[in-house]
């Protein structure tokens, strides 16, 4: 383990590094007020396209370090790709009082436990969102980069019932450190549990025992900050809930880089993994050209791979709704149920976004989260 000194200078030199300040004015976001008792003290912003259908997807994005969801969004064209293919984008924002990095606290006990922390603030304002607008339970991901990467295998754990399908950007493992000095020791491949402790702490994250969310894990050969051995971890991690074996199913290229793929008995993709050869830290980019989308900045990398378009092909994004999609209510009322885990009866709560106050959506809401056990 690094010494104290090693991880106050690393913390420094994150101070230092420069947020895409500048850029906020392309903020297409609007705010969730209400969203539930928000443990974890973060600002939920929405983006909801014109004329979405009913029973749309809904994307959750987290940001990395120094950025603002906003930068994050700007760069990666999360917001741009959403508008041209009808789903909804929801990203969670980190606040200074919280982190002065804006960091997501991936690795504290208090804030990556299920209904706890800065994770239980994530999965209400999800909840918010889908009972606001009506989006189809079935269709939920999450995806981030760096320590919004990590946050977003906390909740692929913490809650793997909720979502499709997660990706990763050059994250960490779930569990696979609890202080800032285990953090750094991870980031840079020093130490972390093993294969086995790495599936037995998915496992035990939540009472969920099938089916699992898809993982898609995307890392720079060249990654100083969060080495590929991270990447690697996450791998291990999700391989054994999947019942794949270590070796991939295929090896392939796409635009130039080399992408695996495991598939399930049934020969169903369930994990991929990119690895982007020369990158560094940060998210894949192709910014020019007809399918050109994003831009580049600070830990937003042009390298003529467009991480965002690849990962919303793998989720299906765009496509006519799968099987899974199929199955999901259709009536807009019955969109509107709140969420209730299967182990409780289930009660319904019903609004009509198109009709009464703030106030009484927000109450709505709150009896949403009351009844699903995500609010007190």
């Amino acid at each position: 383990m690094r010494n104290i000194s090693d991880t106050i200078a690393r913390l420094s030199a994150m101070r230092r590094r420069p947020a895409a300040s500048g850029q906020r004015h392309h903020d297409r976001f609007s705010d969730i007020a209400g969203f539930g008792s928000n443990p974890g003290a973060l600002r939920a912003r929405l983006l909801v396209p014109d004329n979405l259908p009913r029973q749309a997807a809904m994307v959750v994005v987290l940001h990395g370090c120094a950025q603002s969801a906003a930068d994050y969004d700007y760069g990666s064209g999360w917001s741009q790709l959403a508008t041209e293919q009808g789903f909804a984008v929801l990203l969670p924002e980190q606040q200074r009082a919280n982190n002065p990095n804006l960091c997501f606290n991936w690795f504290v006990p208090g804030d990556i436990r299920r209904d706890g922390g800065e994770a239980l603030s994530i999965r209400q304002m999800i909840e918010a969102a889908v009972v606001s607008h009506g989006l189809d339970r079935t269709r939920i991901f999450i995806t981030g980069l760096s320590a919004g990467g990590a946050m977003a295998t906390v909740m692929l754990a913490a809650y793997p019932e909720v979502f499709a399908g997660g990706a990763i950007i050059a994250g960490l493992a779930y569990g696979s450190a609890a202080t800032i000095p285990e953090a750094f020791d991870r980031m840079r491949g020093h130490g972390g549990p093993s294969k086995v402790e790495l599936q037995r702490l998915l496992r035990e994250a939540s009472p969920h025992k099938a089916p699992w969310p898809t993982i898609s894990v995307w890392q720079g050969s060249a990654d100083n900050t969060v080495v590929p051995a991270n990447a690697d971890a996450i791998l291990a991690q999700w391989q054994g809930v999947h019942g794949v074996g270590k070796a991939p199913t295929r090896t392939e290229k796409v635009d130039g880089q080399t992408r695996q793929v495991w598939c399930d008995g049934t020969g169903r993709e369930r994990i991929e993994k990119y690895t982007i050869a020369g990158m560094g830290h940060g998210t894949p980019l192709k910014t020019s050209g007809e399918d050109g989308l994003g831009r580049a900045g600070p830990f937003m990398l042009d390298v003529a791979i467009s991480s965002t378009r690849h990962i919303t092909r793998f989720w299906g994004l765009g496509k006519p709704a799968t099987r899974r999609a199929a199955k999901a209510e259709t009536s807009s009322r019955a969109a509107l149920e709140a969420y209730i885990p299967a182990e409780k009866p289930r009660a319904a709560v019903h609004v009509d976004p198109t009709r009464g106050s703030a106030g009484g959506i927000t109450k709505v809401i709150e009896d949403a989260l009351r009844a699903a056990g995500l609010m007190r």
